[in-house]
């Protein structure tokens, strides 16, 4: 998605009008599936009134804007050619890189707030209210607005016919700002706080523990995997782009325009699947649909 193709302009278009069909599909059942897990949450106090769930909406929110921007991004590939100003392209790619660091560094808060409660619930337990998880949601917010400002403060993204506003793969040194900043930052810091609560996990075995004491470490570090395992769904599908800056095969570079959100979707999916209350409570209204739909029916037949 970062570097020029040889196709042809008409099937280059063609194969856009399908892909970034596709994608805006995947990308609209996303936004939907995001604003129903944060609907839940609301309806749903006091059960889901918890901060782990107020950062679970976050990377909802997080996920609209980055589907949208995606949309918006083929839309003027797509239907709006013509607008070739460099200034635009310029801030339609901030606002894409925008998006994608706010979906990589909502799952890097949700950590953050596990070692909160891991590690310093006891020692500062006002790290664990809502009050402090808000301040650490203005800060993400604040931080995903400020690393993409490279894309706005140099001259790499201009506008290119037939191709996305992005950072092309020759201008190396911003290629390699962007994988670090966006993508190995977050989830290396990630992946070290998950080993520092498994760590506290098993020496709380060892030591004399209480049973709620253990039982609250591994729920911690059940959440945090559960947080690993979604960012890891999420980062695939940059997986494709990925292989066309080392292939330079179109294939891949088609395929990674779609599995950007087509990802977003499996992720929405498996974050109600992996959410034990979530899940329960999305089960609950399910069930109650079922006891009413067939006293309905019977009603009809009758009448």
């Amino acid at each position: 998605m970062n570097s020029t193709t040889d196709i042809s302009t008409t099937d280059s278009y063609l194969n856009y009008y399908i892909v970034c069909s596709l994608s805006a599909g995947f990308g609209l059942i996303s936004i939907i599936l995001s604003i129903f897990i944060v609907i839940i949450v609301k309806i749903s106090k006091p059960r889901l009134h918890t901060v782990r769930h107020l950062l679970m909406c976050n990377t909802c929110i997080s996920s609209v804007i980055y589907c949208t921007m995606q949309t918006i991004n083929y839309a003027f590939l797509i239907f709006l050619p013509w607008i070739t100003s460099d200034l635009a392209c310029k801030w339609r790619g901030y606002l894409a890189y925008v998006s994608v660091s706010a979906a990589t560094y909502s799952y890097f808060v949700q950590a953050i707030s596990r070692l909160f409660f891991s590690i310093y619930a006891i020692k500062y337990p006002w790290l664990t209210t809502f009050n402090a998880h808000y301040v650490l949601i203005l800060v993400h917010w604040f931080t995903v607005f400020t690393i993409p400002l490279s894309a706005l403060i140099t001259n790499d993204i201009y506008f290119r016919p037939g191709l996305l506003c992005w950072v092309p793969a020759r201008r190396i040194i911003h290629m390699m700002y962007t994988a670090v900043a966006f993508y190995i930052l977050p989830v290396a810091t990630i992946l070290i706080i998950y080993i520092v609560i498994y760590r506290k996990l098993r020496q709380s075995k060892r030591a004399a523990t209480t049973l709620n004491n253990t039982m609250s470490d591994k729920r911690d570090l059940e959440v945090l995997r559960n947080i690993v395992i979604l960012l890891c769904i999420y980062i695939a599908g940059g997986i494709p782009t990925i292989i066309f800056m080392v292939t330079n095969d179109d294939l891949f570079y088609f395929t990674g325009i779609v599995t950007f959100t087509l990802t977003v979707v499996i992720e929405k999916i498996c974050t109600i699947l992996l959410d034990r209350e979530l899940r329960q409570v999305v089960k609950g209204m399910i069930r109650s649909n079922d006891r009413v739909m067939p006293f309905e029916n019977t009603m009809t037949q009758r009448i």
